[in-house]
């Protein structure tokens, strides 16, 4: 077994240890839930998830506590020095020299330590971060690699990208700053509550005297916080999915002219998100001006310097003990909002974590327990049946493809041909029925192998950003140079390639932009260079203009050669030459045979009259 299978068993075994990816009883839409379902599943998948880095999650809580204990040092420290200094003011003695930098070296050695303490308990939870993102995206891309190819729709390939960027940084300030600032926030401000309480009963209870107003009035305004996170996430997503429907089709949007039609669903998934988050934010807006006059600083000072006084004239307390618990007081508010940005960051968060467990759910192809090998490259469909939810796209499909022929797929659009021309190459596997290759099951095949039997040239070649080198040995990576530019010179593409200034190193979208018949000739290049003995041909013409088509179709000539073919094509004068044509109506056979042997079929007589060849 080869180190790269290992090691993805390897992550795979370890999805399956967090349930990240793992097959659950019962999967539930979050798009099904309501608000309150949704918080509290975005929290049980973000447990989940953040399961592998819960260690460094804890230590880091543990130095952050450290360092929150340490905070009150200095303030012990502060409170000598005043006395120390006080005492020698009003008794007119000596200062007490060594316990005066005694206590300083304890204010400068304890605030110190604290900072590193604190700075190295961040670190190690941004290490964490670092870790968790990387493991993650490791668990999402490999998940996703064994997921069927008709699941990557435009729909779901948006919401791919944004589990994979977005998502998984909207989860960094939860898991590189929430522990720690949180953790801090909290024992910080009651470890020097104690202290001043300790000083003075009467002062700390003056310290925290503007608090219970602030707390109040936060606490009113963050009632329903979760839910309402939950239902603007759900908006977000429904804007965000509406942008990628109208950008998606904005080329044929814009060239028939309706384009204030085309956005209305994005505007009105805009326009409804823009009111519910100024009714939401609004009256939150109000209430948090007035909570924070009570916790402001002139508030604060007022306040417990105004009693302080009070005290000192009483006789109840000195002016270094008001100082200290009016320093302590102020660092409470700061205290509070950190807790309340946390618990919104660990809200927003848990919505991530649940379209990143969605992903990680992704529907995958199983495996075979005992691969097989295919004796044979004859292609068969054994009573096969498929449904894209409740639209039945094939019914019933019986076919053959022998060795070494052409087998030419017909019928109106919406008839089943790409999805019947897709099952072989596995993108579903069928509801009903099987689908096999020299007599073996595709779904015996392991995945990882089949496409060294099949390999198909579609109606959208699918370039990646990357040189046209990288392109074309995508399926066969370790391919020379020179067998690389043999197949593009089979593919009538080598000369265009070589014009080009960087030649096979351009980066396609970047240094140069390549026609449409280019890129169905660097696919093309793409399929003769993994050489599989099984070729699926989706109207791999249909999107050229007749000049390219030309040279496109000398190309396939080159390809189809002694390759058992299934082709689909809309132009009946390219495939009338084929060994069988099969004419599909509605997801079921209605013709079978060679062009002169179905002639008199009224199915292929319409086609027929419809191509001008009747």
């Amino acid at each position: 077994m080869t180190s790269s299978t290992t090691e993805s068993q390897s992550v795979s075994t370890q999805a399956n240890n967090y349930n990240l990816g793992g097959s659950p009883p019962v999967r539930v839409d979050p798009a099904e839930m309501d608000n309150k379902a949704k918080d509290k599943a975005g929290r049980k998948a973000l447990n989940a998830l953040t399961g592998p880095i819960r260690i460094e999650l804890g230590i880091g809580r543990v130095m952050a506590f450290i360092s929150a204990i340490l905070a009150i040092a200095p303030y012990v420290a502060l409170v000598e020095i005043g006395s120390i200094l006080f005492t020698a003011q009003q008794t007119g003695g000596p200062i007490d020299g060594d316990a005066l930098w005694g206590n300083v070296w304890l204010l400068l050695g304890s605030f110190l330590l604290r900072i590193v303490i604190y700075v190295f308990a961040l670190s190690l939870t941004h290490f964490a971060d670092v870790k968790f993102r990387s493991y993650l995206r490791t668990l999402m891309l490999d998940r996703l690699g064994r997921a069927p190819l008709a699941w990557f729709t435009a729909i779901n390939s948006g919401r791919v990208r944004k589990a994979i960027q977005d998502d998984a940084a909207q989860i960094h300030t939860l898991i590189a700053h929430a522990p720690v600032e949180m953790t801090s926030a909290i024992v910080q401000p009651i470890a020097l509550l104690v202290y001043a309480f300790y000083i003075d009963w009467r002062l700390g209870i003056v310290a925290i005297l503007n608090i219970p107003v602030f707390v109040a009035a936060y606490a009113y305004m963050m009632r329903d916080m979760g839910e309402k996170t939950a239902e603007m996430d759900t908006r977000l997503a429904k804007v965000s999915a509406t942008m990628v429907e109208f950008v998606s089709g904005i080329s044929v949007v814009k060239a028939f002219g309706h384009v204030g039609r085309a956005h209305a669903q994005y505007q009105t998934a805009a326009d409804e998100f823009g009111a519910f988050y100024l009714a939401w934010c609004e009256p939150m807006l109000k209430g948090n001006a007035i909570a924070i006059t009570f916790i402001s600083i002139p508030a604060m000072l007022l306040v417990n310097l105004g009693c302080g006084a009070l005290l000192v004239n009483a006789g109840y307390v000195n002016p270094v003990q008001v100082l200290a618990t009016t320093l302590i007081a102020l660092l409470l508010p700061m205290a509070v909002m950190t807790v309340g940005m946390s618990t919104w960051a660990y809200q927003m968060a848990g919505g991530a974590a649940l379209r990143i467990q969605e992903t990680l759910d992704t529907p995958i192809l199983e495996p075979p327990s005992v691969p097989q090998t295919p004796s044979s490259y004859d292609v068969a469909f054994h009573d096969v049946s498929f449904a894209y939810g409740d639209t039945v796209a094939l019914e019933h499909i019986d076919l053959e493809l022998k060795a070494g022929t052409v087998t030419a797929l017909i019928g109106p659009s919406g008839s089943g041909k790409s999805t019947l021309a897709t099952l072989v190459a596995r993108f579903a596997d069928p509801d009903a029925g099987s689908v096999t290759i020299g007599g073996v099951d595709i779904r015996d095949i392991d995945p990882d192998h089949l496409y060294r039997y099949v390999a198909f040239v579609l109606q959208d070649p699918q370039l990646i950003q990357a040189t046209i080198y990288d392109n074309i040995v995508m399926g066969r990576p370790h391919a020379t140079k020179e067998e690389v530019e043999s197949a593009a010179r089979a593919a009538y593409i080598h000369d265009e390639i070589a014009a080009f200034p960087k030649g096979y190193e351009t980066v396609i979208g970047q240094d140069a932009n390549v026609s449409g018949g280019q890129a169905q000739r660097i696919a093309i290049a793409r399929a003769l260079l993994i050489d599989a003995p099984i070729l699926i041909l989706d109207e791999a013409t249909a999107a050229t203009d007749p000049d390219s088509e030309a040279e496109i179709q000398q190309a396939l000539n080159a390809l189809v050669k002694d390759r058992t073919v299934l082709v689909i094509a809309h132009r009946l004068s390219a495939i009338t030459g084929a060994d069988q044509i099969v004419v599909l109506e509605r997801g079921r056979i209605v013709a079978q045979g060679a062009h002169e042997r179905i002639l008199d079929n009224p199915h292929y007589q319409t086609l027929l009259a419809m191509n001008g060849m009747a």
